[in-house]
């Protein structure tokens, strides 16, 4: 289809709750998203002007076809969608890892139900906890889970093998209460069973309670043997509860986000329970398509909760989320209790939700190498500047003069965000005497630039993918116009300074501003850019005004050529200096006849 045709079909669609699936050329579900009004959000990417950053309009430039499943409410919508993402694994989807390497525990759905370890849940009736941290970490924590309710660890299959053999030596080591000899009985096997849920969930308050009252009861019904056994109990669980973090860190009381987005995506999740810091995921991840940063953090939310049995009490965002209402009753109905999603401001939340950000930082930078940052700085000048693709070339132009002599232009060019110093140009104007015209004198320049280039010399080929000049919008408008008498459709920004001669913005030839200093990377870039070509601006006109000063004073004097004129500088230093100097020391350095000239000349300039 084409964009027209795609735009017609979107407007058609309802103003209902669904889910839509954008498809390639070939059928393959590229992207998979959400929307409470389809054919508000699905007609936006088809607009024209409708100012999609440089992903989404890779994405839709990709678009073929696409099919809408319409469904009855929000809540439905953000559950299809976490289920189709899974199910196509579209590339400008969000896309965390999978299961793989993060564990789950089972547990079976027999009359003595036992746990063990799993890379993924089943559709078995069997119940599932995790995902956890690592295998390793959960075994561990699984092994100190069997020891604390003395469950069994063997082959033994209840009840079929009540009764049939001698316990084994986990009993006779105080590891097992043998519930092969039948004692103690289904019942309690049970009971520990659903104790060890309890840990597996998290609550290990409720568990060390319950077990407190059990102590207590036996003691005051003289059962002082079983309260010994729930002494040992609780003392083990307490034990478990310092020394194992992977169970109770999969159902914290509070977790809290910390998210970046540069050259890498990547989140930071550090667990809380009861106050304490138990322990921290982060991952790094694929950037998304078209997501803005709450959209992007909604994504997220869905995917590393959508298979957690157990979850927080609390969720400490960042940013508040569109969808927030639905996705606390997503929550709540997989979990059982209500999920608070905070964003706070100030206070100790906010600190902690600023060490989960650095944190989330610090893991990307880790990982990122230096062309991926590059591309992603590239990236966002592209989006910030509405450039279709990313810039391989950029020009940038300056011009420098001292009154209205030596007047200079200056003409760098950055491959991506390296200058290529093999390929600066100076200009030297020639059309303009007497007052300094920075407008005239850049009419005069990108006029040269384009005819050069225009008439085959290879230094000035290829033309860049932006103009860059150092000034306002009056300076970007002079070569907008000089590109359009040529034919020519490039674009133009000013590179603004602020009231400290620091870069503060673009602006276009129309006096719209571009902010750049909220992105510390396009900033620090088009800063450096500017700085470079002032620089060499500046550098070609102190030599040229030098030339110039010394052409001015010694290359009118009779008897004085390029070889005396040099020797005299090489001796004194500056022009001053000789016109300071007696005939006797100007002797000792050119023939009489000449110092007699010079000597002469610069007496004749003191009495005028």
């Amino acid at each position: 289809m084409t964009k027209g045709e795609l735009l017609d079909k979107a407007n058609s669609l309802p103003l209902t709750p669904g889910v839509y699936l954008m498809k390639n050329a070939g059928h393959e579900v590229i992207y998979v998203g959400k929307a409470k009004r389809l054919k508000n959000r699905v007609s936006q990417y088809f607009q024209s002007g409708s100012g999609h950053d440089f992903k989404t309009h890779v994405m839709v430039g990709q678009v073929h076809d696409f099919d809408t499943i319409l469904v009855r409410s929000e809540f439905e919508a953000l559950v299809l969608e976490n289920a189709l993402i899974k199910q196509y694994m579209p590339k400008y989807n969000i896309l965390l890892k999978d299961g793989k390497g993060f564990p789950f525990v089972r547990l079976s759905a027999d009359s003595y139900p036992r746990f063990s370890l799993v890379n993924k849940p089943e559709k078995d009736g069997a119940r599932y906890f995790g995902p956890f941290g690592g295998r390793l970490e959960t075994r561990h924590a699984l092994e100190a889970v069997w020891s604390a309710f003395k469950l069994p660890t063997c082959s033994h299959q209840f009840p079929r093998d009540l009764n049939k053999e001698r316990p084994c030596l986990n009993h006779h080591m105080g590891r097992c209460d043998g519930f092969c000899r039948g004692v103690p009985d289904g019942a309690e096997y049970r009971r520990r069973v659903e104790q060890a849920v309890l840990l597996m969930t998290g609550k290990v308050s409720e568990v060390l309670t319950g077990l407190e009252a059990d102590m207590a009861q036996a003691a005051e019904d003289l059962q002082f043997e079983r309260a010994a056994e729930l002494r040992d109990r609780l003392r083990a669980i307490q034990t478990l509860r310092k020394r194992q973090k992977v169970v109770a860190a999969n159902a914290t009381d509070t977790d809290v986000w910390g998210l970046y987005r540069e050259a890498r995506c990547c989140y930071a999740v550090l667990h809380y329970e009861q106050g304490q810091l138990l322990y921290r995921e982060a991952q790094v991840f694929k950037a998304p398509a078209n997501e803005e940063d709450p959209e992007m953090l909604s994504a997220l939310l869905l995917q590393y909760y959508g298979d957690r049995t157990a979850l927080p009490r609390e969720i400490i965002l960042p940013w508040a989320i569109e969808d927030a209402d639905v996705f606390a009753q997503l929550l709540e109905e997989k979990c059982g209790h209500r999920v608070r999603l905070t964003v706070p401001q100030r206070g100790e939340k906010a600190e902690i939700l600023a060490m989960a950000a650095n944190n989330a930082r610090e893991e990307a930078e880790r990982v990122t190498t230096k062309e991926e940052r590059i591309d992603r700085t590239l990236a966002l000048f592209a989006k910030m500047t509405g450039l279709p693709d990313l810039p391989k070339r950029m020009e940038a132009y300056d011009i420098s003069n001292t009154g209205g002599s030596d007047i200079v232009a200056s003409m760098t060019v950055f491959h991506g965000a390296a200058p290529a110093k093999s390929l600066y140009r100076r200009f030297k104007i020639k059309e303009l005497s007497g007052t300094p015209d920075d407008y005239r004198s850049m009419e005069e320049v990108l006029r040269r630039r384009v005819q050069r280039f225009l008439d085959g010399d290879e230094k000035f080929s290829p033309l860049p993918d932006v103009f860059l000049i150092d000034g306002g919008e009056t300076h970007a408008a002079v070569a907008e116009r000089v590109l359009r008498e040529f034919g020519l459709d490039i674009p133009v920004f000013g590179m603004v300074k602020d009231h400290r001669h620091r870069t503060r913005a673009l602006v276009t030839a129309g006096g719209r501003e571009i902010g750049i200093q909220q992105n510390q990377a396009v900033f620090s870039l088009v800063g450096r850019i500017q700085e470079e070509t002032h620089r060499f601006a500046v550098t070609y006109h102190h030599e040229s005004h030098g030339r110039s000063a010394r052409q001015s004073v010694l290359d009118g004097i009779p008897g004085v050529g390029e070889a005396r004129k040099k020797a005299l500088l090489a001796h004194f230093g500056t022009v001053k200096a000789i016109r300071a100097a007696s005939l006797e020391d100007l002797q000792a350095v050119v023939p009489k006849n000449a110092a007699m000239e010079i000597f002469k000349y610069f007496q004749n300039e003191i009495d005028k």
